[in-house]
């Protein structure tokens, strides 16, 4: 073995040892996508924020999350990851698997990209406020005195919840009321229904 020996073709024996040198460092390529993915659950968005201002501003929204960590760290680890399994299961080279890996890698960081922008469309409903409250009725189930409190049930956002009442005359357990106003926000105005 001579000093030029690892431009020998690999005649010495040693393509092995690249071989193996090569799948490290696509499993290394794929460890730093998946370290890149835990990082990005406290830097997500700081990609796009510095390069959204490049330019001035001409690129802000052009990526639209394409550049976001989560996406990159996709990419990076599939190409990692899967140039290391096509290199170590078929041995047919370098420029095969990193191929093979970048295609991989293009398409985890798409389903990456149409995953956050699925979740980012799904928005809830607005808080409910107390002004929601407002002409709800519900019923009494602590008593209240003529300018005193007691409790009543009153269904906000679909669940049921205890709110102390206020009312300026007395309300019997079990008597359905009507909200007139929102004290705070655990308490409110009540008048009994007559019906």
């Amino acid at each position: 073995m001579g000093p030029f020996s690892q431009f020998d073709g690999g005649l010495s024996g040693d393509s092995e040892h690249r071989g193996s040198d090569h799948v490290t460092v696509l499993l290394g390529l794929g460890i730093a996508g998946i370290a890149l993915l835990a990082l990005s659950l406290l830097f997500d968005g700081i990609l796009e924020g510095l390069l959204g201002d490049a330019l001035g501003g001409l690129l802000n929204g052009f990526f639209d999350g394409l550049l976001s960590l989560p996406v990159i760290a996709g990419f990076l680890s599939m190409l990692g990851f899967g140039g290391a399994i096509v290199l170590g299961t078929t041995g047919a080279g370098i420029p095969v698997a990193l191929a093979a890996g970048a295609v991989a890698g293009v398409v985890a960081a798409w389903l990456t990209w149409k995953f956050s922008q699925a979740l980012m469309r799904d928005q809830t409903t607005a808080t409910p406020r107390g002004d929601d409250l407002v002409g709800t009725s519900g019923s009494v189930v602590t008593p209240i005195p003529a300018d005193g409190y007691g409790e009543v049930l009153l269904r906000l956002a679909g669940q049921t919840v205890k709110f102390s009442a206020k009312s300026a005359v007395p309300v019997e357990r079990g008597a359905e009321i009507w909200v007139e106003a929102t004290l705070s926000t655990t308490s409110v105005t009540v008048r009994p229904v007559e019906r």
